[in-house]
């Protein structure tokens, strides 16, 4: 059985003669075809002439050329006007006059150089061939020559259009692409502050607090052991990052190693998370995880040792997060930060189409809410 995939797949594969070449050979047999004798392209209107051997090579040289039509315009066209202008000075009028129009309209579309100096040249040619061929004994008017005329010169303009079209065409996509190379860069570099900086401030953290527990070897033990659990987390992270350059590789630790992680640097953290959770892979499940990571990042820099609750809801149509810290703490612990956390966050959930606030309380400490719209696919 033919497998119609595996030819389809072929045949666009082939070498573009090779696909030009059917419409070549088509436009030939129909002309040797007596049932379509007189029924081609014509101008002049010259006494029909019955097919005799010439007029077979005079259908070969029209309508074979096609071949390359794409991939030497300029060739095709000239074999195919010779071969037209003598089809019509001799009366054949074969259906291979048609090839003129097509090479015309290829050559209008896939011409690269010469494209004024090509019209100059046939709109030249063509001047003599109306004299020759009024004086066959024509009986073509003024008219009828200028209206042919101008019927191939719109076959022209139909292929410079094509041409124009794919050329912005082949713009928009360069456009498209280098749009979607400064996104990946973009996203590159939200990701590297969101793991790094949080990991590197829990670190920051941890080794602060290892200053005060020198008298305390058991306490001090769990705060390297956890300072080195930290660091490999972040060597992870990185790595799934750099291999895949997915942003939403390394979510799939889950909130709840999240929120250890943070609890084991000091920080007093309520985890509240209600509804089935919505896979980590994708858009959604990721910005929730990051909107989360970032949160307590920054409770973690700027309000060390303060009560913060974390709320995470996953309905069926979005997921809702909360994350609220009670005080400002303690900045003496803070390592700086640039800022561009909470703005990634809001781009990243903007994007998704949903919502996301961040901003004081008016009982004192920070909140950061966001509504992310579940079922987005990365």
């Amino acid at each position: 059985m033919i497998d119609l995939q595996r030819v389809a797949d072929l045949w666009r594969r082939s070498d573009v003669t090779v696909r030009d070449l059917p419409l070549a050979l088509l436009l030939a047999v129909l002309s040797l075809i007596p049932a379509f004798d007189g029924h081609g392209t014509q101008v002049g209107d010259v006494p029909r002439h019955s097919m005799d051997t010439l007029a077979v090579a005079v259908v070969a040289l029209e309508s074979l050329p096609l071949t390359v039509r794409r991939k030497w315009p300029a060739l095709c066209l000239a074999l195919v006007a010779i071969g037209f202008a003598l089809d019509q000075l001799r009366g054949y009028h074969t259906v291979a006059g048609t090839a003129l129009p097509i090479a015309l309209l290829s050559a209008g579309a896939h011409l690269e150089r010469h494209r004024r100096t090509t019209i100059v040249v046939g709109t030249a040619a063509y001047v003599p061939l109306a004299i020759a061929l009024d004086h066959q004994g024509g009986a073509e008017d003024v008219t009828g020559f200028v209206t042919f005329y101008f019927g191939m010169a719109i076959a022209w303009g139909i292929g410079g259009w094509l041409r124009l079209f794919r050329a912005n065409e082949a713009e928009r996509r360069r456009h498209v692409a280098e749009t979607t190379r400064a996104a990946e860069r973009t996203r590159v570099a939200r990701e590297l502050h969101d793991v790094v900086t949080h990991h590197v401030t829990v670190m920051v953290v941890q080794a602060e607090a290892a200053r005060y527990l020198t008298t305390s070897p058991e306490r001090l033990d769990e705060t390297l052991t956890a300072i080195t659990d930290t660091g490999r987390r972040a060597i992870t992270d990185l790595r799934h990052m750099l291999d895949v350059l997915n942003p939403d590789h390394g979510t799939d630790h889950g909130l709840h190693a999240l929120v250890e992680q943070i609890r084991q640097a000091g920080q007093p953290v309520e985890f509240i998370e209600e509804g089935r959770p919505v896979n980590a892979a994708d858009s959604a499940g990721a910005a929730a995880y990051r909107v989360v990571q970032e949160a307590l990042t920054n409770a973690l820099k700027y309000a060390h040792g303060s009560r913060t609750t974390v709320h995470v809801h996953h309905g069926d149509k979005e997921i809702t997060v909360e994350v609220g810290t009670d005080g400002p703490g303690s900045p003496a612990t803070s390592p700086g930060g640039s800022g561009r956390g909470l703005a990634g966050l809001r781009e990243r959930v903007d994007v998704l189409g949903g919502e996301f606030t961040s901003g004081w309380r008016d009982g004192g400490g920070f909140v950061v809410r966001a509504r992310i719209p579940a079922g987005s696919s990365s």
